[in-house]
């Protein structure tokens, strides 16, 4: 069997624009303290693509760089970088001191480099150095391993931190690439803690996503995955997830019309009617199995108006059970004149 394809450094990325302070507290809480967040943060990414661009040390990773306010009222820039993808890369480290000093000499602003890796474990600080003839220049920065957290998962199964999960999902993630049932049934108990560590439904939402980028399923096991989150937040009557696939009825929408822009209206609004199309028959088959899905398609069909099909799309989850979804989408494709 071979390996399911995941993409690691996407959602970490997401997730360290949205989290920026839960990020620190989680790995390194020194710093996250001496941080007055009240003052609020700014991510300086136009300042980090420069010094990017002039180093030209290849990939950028999930490097962030980011503006903070101490305690102390100093004005500190932090340069964050995750690597997790595999392994290092090689002289990681004299990349690490190269972004440090071309911002500090470009902008003449202390900068402090900060990293998480994927690889290795028990390793705090990353150093470069050189030197000869008496004279030397060192460079240290904490580091932190996403390895060392493989041992304390009660720990991460019982934090508030939203980087907890999203480690847990990194961790399952590489543990599972060719196990993919293994890998469904890890997904659906991080799915289902996300209700029991009392956040609000956005943060939840937002976390989904990060779990499902990371822990990417096959069709089959993703769509058994949704009916089971649905009876799930029906019996806990928080239906916060399987809401989203509302949104993905939108996003198609706004997707086919775009491509009708770009490829002529004509071919380009039927390429999106199509996709909608399919991502309500993809909305059917999770809710109520293949036979229903396979009698919608032709129904289906005789939709051609897209809110038409963004509205069924909507309503398909507020249907009962699949003949009153067949019943509702019959009315439908009958009054389309279109």
């Amino acid at each position: 069997m071979t390996g399911m394809a995941d993409d690691y450094d996407s959602p970490w990325k997401e997730a360290l624009e949205r989290y920026f302070p839960a990020f620190l507290a989680f790995f390194f809480p020194a710093a996250h303290a001496d941080i007055a967040w009240e003052q609020g943060h700014r991510f300086l990414d136009k300042e980090l693509q420069q010094v990017v661009r002039d180093a030209e040390l290849g990939r950028r990773w999930a490097d962030k760089l980011v503006q903070v306010t101490t305690r102390d009222g100093g004005e500190d820039w932090l340069l964050v970088h995750v690597e997790v993808q595999g392994r290092r890369e090689t002289g990681f480290a004299q990349r690490m001191f190269s972004y440090n000093y071309r911002l500090f000499d470009r902008h003449a602003r202390t900068v402090v480099s900060l990293a998480v890796l994927g690889e290795g474990r028990g390793e705090t600080v990353g150093r470069f150095d050189y030197g000869r003839w008496g004279g030397e220049t060192r460079f240290a920065f904490p580091v932190a391993c996403l390895n060392d957290f493989r041992d304390r998962q009660a720990e991460l199964a019982e934090s508030t931190n939203p980087f907890a999960v999203v480690v847990q999902a990194h961790l399952q993630a590489r543990a599972t690439a060719t196990d993919p049932d293994a890998r469904y049934r890890g997904k659906l108990e991080l799915v289902k803690s996300l209700y029991r560590r009392g956040w609000q439904r956005r943060d939840i939402l937002e976390l989904f996503r990060v779990i499902d980028w990371l822990l990417q399923l096959p069709a089959a096991l993703e769509d058994r995955l949704w009916v089971e989150v649905r009876t799930f937040e029906e019996a806990t009557q928080m239906r916060y997830v399987t809401s989203v696939e509302r949104i993905g009825i939108r996003k198609g929408m706004e997707k086919g019309l775009q491509q009708g822009l770009q490829q002529g209206l004509q071919q380009g609004l039927q390429q999106g009617l199509q996709s909608e199309r399919d991502l309500v028959l993809r909305l059917a088959r999770r809710r109520f199995g293949a036979e229903i899905a396979t009698r919608s398609a032709p129904m289906l069909a005789r939709v051609t108006v897209p809110d038409a099909l963004e509205q069924l799309g909507e309503r398909l989850l507020d249907c009962a059970d699949g003949e009153a979804w067949l019943a509702l989408l019959d009315s439908a494709a009958g009054v389309d004149k279109s």
